[in-house]
């Protein structure tokens, strides 16, 4: 066991590396990272908060939310929020207990089976919706889509299931930086031990070589490396073993390392048409590629790391520890969106100018979900789901609904 002054030592010189090791940076729980399909670039991300040494300190973030109206919300009347009044419900559960929403929390609680129009005015009267904006002013930005996918695997290896599904390894450091920064409450530094220095971890094709000890922490065995990394890819997901059992799985870790895009990398080697870069075109491109698979996986350095659910819960959980609903879920960027907060989003179907305008639940966070206006749109469990997850990359808007007299820091004007 490490002792209290040589972690304190380990955390002050986590923050002196940092700099050099930005890249092991992420979210403090990224989920899912965006479904791998290139695309002419959306509006500009949000770039990581610099992590400095001590005394210096970052500057805390500026608000990116701009006030609204309800009239402004272009279809608001349009949707049906009693769709999402159960995904809300579920939001409340976690945050009633927070000074800013106990008042609207418990008034949600005490309506019952609300109808349509008295959940229109729940949240007109108890909330205000503010625009979700880019720090440049622009007010688009990228919407994915992402869903709980379905495996064939074993608690066994044999020679059909031999790729390993890992628990999280031992050796994983996860240094909160927020110790020492405040501002940076949702990052932290992934490392391992090397003698006395703090490293970054092993990357994907380091684990895969058996770099890594997570020998004895397989989950499972599945029988397709890419339905595997996609399996990452989405976060969470399922696996129908060999036994008739099915396995729940939820998002445990990471390795730190940056999420890359495979999709782009094939696009830009020539190997894909732009237009069929989504998941689907991967999936084929791997097939007839086969000895070039774990090349292209291994330029995606990320490794995510999983753990058992609970059998029976009605979807994975997300980011907010709450089980996300399909097709009322999203997740975002908690830096900007506060997490469990209703967001109305307006963008389009997957590959379609058909409007999709519906009040959504922040109930997840995504490694590669950066920036304020950002969305990763939760599809559900299935083929259709899979499907859609796989082609969406549309241009959205974000309209968050906070609750009256909400704190926001250095509010847009």
């Amino acid at each position: 066991m490490l002792s209290n002054g040589f972690v304190a030592v380990i955390r002050r010189c986590a923050v002196l590396i940092a700099l050099a090791m930005l890249t092991a940076c992420e979210t403090l729980t990224p989920g899912k990272p965006v479904t791998p399909t290139p695309a002419p670039a959306p509006a500009p991300a949000v770039p990581a908060p610099a992590v400095e040494a001590p005394p210096v300190k970052p500057a805390a973030p500026v608000s990116v939310l701009r006030a609204s109206s309800w009239d402004a919300i272009p279809g608001w009347r349009d949707d049906n929020p009693q769709l999402a009044w159960d995904a809300f419900l579920a939001s409340c559960g976690t945050l009633k207990d927070q000074p800013a929403w106990q008042q609207a929390c418990a008034i949600a609680a005490a309506l019952t089976e609300p109808a349509r129009d008295t959940v229109y005015r729940f949240f007109e009267l108890n909330f205000t919706p503010y625009q979700a904006v880019n720090p440049n002013g622009s007010d688009s930005g990228l919407v994915t889509g992402y869903y709980e996918p379905l495996l064939r695997g074993s608690r066994k290896r044999t020679a059909t299931y031999r790729y390993p599904v890992y628990a999280v390894p031992d050796d994983l450091l996860v240094l909160d930086l927020a110790d020492l920064h405040p501002e940076l409450k949702n990052m932290r530094l992934r490392g391992r031990l090397e003698g006395r220095r703090v490293v970054p971890y092993f990357n994907r094709a380091q684990i895969e070589d058996g770099a890594a000890p997570v020998a004895g922490k397989e989950i499972a065995w599945v029988d397709d490396a890419v339905e595997l990394f996609f399996l990452q890819i989405q976060g969470s997901g399922r696996v129908r073993l060999d036994s008739g059992e099915t396995l729940m799985l939820g998002y445990a870790d990471q390795n730190g390392h940056p999420y890359r895009s495979i999709g782009r990398l094939l696009v830009d080697r020539g190997d894909l048409p732009l237009e069929q870069a989504s998941m689907q075109g991967i999936k084929a491109w791997a097939k007839q590629n086969p000895d070039k698979l774990r090349e292209l996986l291994n330029f995606n350095a990320s490794y995510v790391f999983f753990r058992e659910q609970p059998p029976g819960l009605p979807g994975p959980l997300g980011a907010l520890g709450v089980p996300l609903t399909a097709r009322r879920s999203i997740a975002v960027d908690p830096r900007y969106i506060p997490l469990g907060a209703p967001v109305f989003l307006d963008t389009t179907m997957p590959n379609s100018r058909q409007p999709l305008k519906r009040l959504m639940l922040a109930q997840d966070t995504g490694g590669a979900i950066r920036g304020a206006v950002r969305a990763d749109f939760f599809w559900g469990f299935g083929d259709e789901a899979a499907a859609l997850a796989g082609r969406m990359r549309q241009s959205g808007k974000m309209w968050v609904l906070l609750p009256n007299d909400y704190p926001l820091p250095n509010e847009s004007k």
